[in-house]
């Protein structure tokens, strides 16, 4: 009896052991990932609304409503949109295609789309200059294309250089969020649909989109990140500040230009950045909590 009510007190001991031990790993975890979290992210963004209003409303607002500014938050508004419209039809185009057909080439074609994620951005802007630049391979045909029907077209150190290179970092962002879903999707209810006698076009309303439609949201919204983000590429085919800057780049002048007044000026634009980013992030915590629900 003596030695059976030693094994069970053994065994208690060690189960409040184990329990201790498996709330402290989860604590531990916690602590170190919050920490983290504040350090990296939440410290530095709440330092650059901090100093960009250190001098007064009055100063942020200056810096908010300067030709520089308006014209860089126009062109990252021009880019982010052309790049989200064009990276969401080829996004569906490309991600249909992967899904639902075999072909030669498919496993090509799937590698290629992840070429940005390899490439460093400014090596794609400098593969811009070097094709539609003054020496690339494709300057002779633009010159033409200008002669002939009396345009200026310029691809380079201009706003459609600008929109290329974002297009160029972003576009595997909306389909690399379809293809996992339209490959757990399968293929199978739009044979039905087509053995039935529906058309493509309405296969694919009627169909594949309810299937897909927050996972495309999901998509562009990261899309969208992306490209109000981008910096490098943009940097490589944008050299004329208050015309083909985007924000980031004004940005970067305003700070390397070294001033108090610069500084704070950059910190004020750079809060911009950051109200967007925050929006978006709330965004993608919707369409998240949406996509999961609906599941």
């Amino acid at each position: 009896m003596k030695e059976q009510e030693n094994v069970k007190q053994g065994s208690l001991k060690k189960g409040q052991n184990k329990n201790g031990e498996g709330k402290l790993v989860p604590c531990l975890l916690i602590g170190i990932s919050v920490l983290f979290l504040l350090i990296m992210l939440v410290f530095p963004l709440v330092e650059v609304i901090y100093r960009s209003l250190k001098e007064g409303f009055e100063v942020y607002q200056n810096a908010m409503t300067a030709s520089n500014t308006l014209s860089a938050l126009g062109v990252t508004l021009i880019a982010t949109v052309i790049a989200l419209a064009v990276n969401t039809v080829f996004g569906l185009c490309a991600s249909w295609l992967l899904t639902k057909f075999d072909f030669r080439g498919k496993n090509v074609l799937s590698t290629l789309i992840d070429i940005p994620f390899s490439i460093s951005p400014v090596i794609a802007g400098l593969a811009f200059i070097m094709t539609f630049g003054r020496v690339g391979w494709a300057k002779p045909l633009i010159d033409w294309v200008n002669e002939v029907f009396g345009m200026d077209i310029s691809l380079v150190f201009s706003v459609p250089g600008v929109v290329l290179a974002t297009i160029f970092v972003t576009f595997p962002f909306v389909s690399r969020e379809l293809i996992p879903v339209m490959q757990a999707q399968g293929s199978l209810e739009e044979e039905a649909a087509a053995m039935m006698g529906a058309k493509g076009v309405t296969i694919f309303r009627r169909v594949t989109f309810p299937h897909i439609k927050w996972a495309l949201l999901y998509g562009m919204i990261l899309c969208t990140a992306r490209a109000l983000g981008e910096f490098g590429a943009v940097y490589a085919v944008s050299k004329a500040r208050g015309k083909t800057f985007t924000l980031p780049l004004e940005i970067d002048a305003l700070y390397m230009a070294g001033s108090s007044d610069s500084i704070t000026q950059a910190f004020a634009v750079s809060s911009l950045l950051v109200i967007m980013a925050v929006i978006i992030l709330i965004l993608k915590q919707v369409v998240e909590y949406r996509g999961k629900r609906e599941q």
